[in-house]
């Protein structure tokens, strides 16, 4: 399963593990008629949002993803595509802890609460992994799979080569993104019309001249 797939992945369900406690949460709390804990649960959720959205807001991927791509296994063989293995042997903690904390949901409605706060902060943390790492395939030249392995070992990458992206040389890229100046197109149109008309002058004085010579001849 490619690298890029793989974030993607992870990230839309630590999302809908993050949006099935807060139900969940909510529901217990209503429950109980604890109007405090629906509060707090609100703010806390707030302040995960927060630290979330400023931890993911860096390009550059995060030191343990920058590990994982250092350590990657060079190979010119395209691996084994096996997504659905892949995501149930290494994103099966996300599961299993969304089930946890909401099987509290209806006697302690806190749990499902705050795993929903820390569920919140990973989604919003690695929301920019996945251009981060396109970024570094398009620079290298290689593209990065996630081997399936054990469901309790570390995630390995395996790296084969890829297609580089070349970028277009800096005052290139420059002149296409500058805006057009309002006006330049007209005051080209009356350049190319005041040099046509000196012309046009010119030809007419030197026909004129050439006539008057040619009567002047003897």
């Amino acid at each position: 399963m490619r690298l890029t797939d793989f974030l993607r992945t992870a990230v839309l369900l630590t999302a809908a593990s993050a949006t099935s406690l807060a139900v969940v949460a909510v529901f217990g709390a209503s429950a109980e008629d604890n109007t405090l804990l629906l509060y707090v649960a609100v703010g806390w959720w707030a302040l995960a949002g927060v630290a979330g959205f400023v931890i993911g807001f860096r390009p550059e991927p995060s030191r343990g993803i920058g590990r994982m791509l250092a350590a990657a296994r060079a190979t010119h063989a395209l691996p084994e595509l096996e997504p659905g293995r892949v995501v149930v042997t290494r994103l099966w903690p996300v599961a299993a802890f969304t089930l946890v904390c909401g099987l509290f949901a209806f006697f302690l409605p806190q749990v499902p609460a705050i795993g929903c706060g820390y569920a919140l902060v990973v989604a919003l943390a690695w929301r920019r992994q996945e251009g981060a790492v396109t970024a570094i395939e398009d620079r290298d030249g290689a593209r990065f799979y996630v081997e399936r392995g054990s469901p309790f070992g570390p995630t390995t990458l395996v790296r084969t080569p890829g297609l580089r992206k070349v970028e277009a040389p800096v005052e290139v890229a420059r002149r296409a993104a500058a805006p057009a100046q309002p006006g330049a197109a007209s005051r080209e149109r009356l350049r190319r019309a005041s040099s046509s008309g000196h012309g046009r002058v010119l030809a007419t004085c030197s026909g004129s001249s050439h006539a008057r010579r040619a009567v002047a001849t003897p």
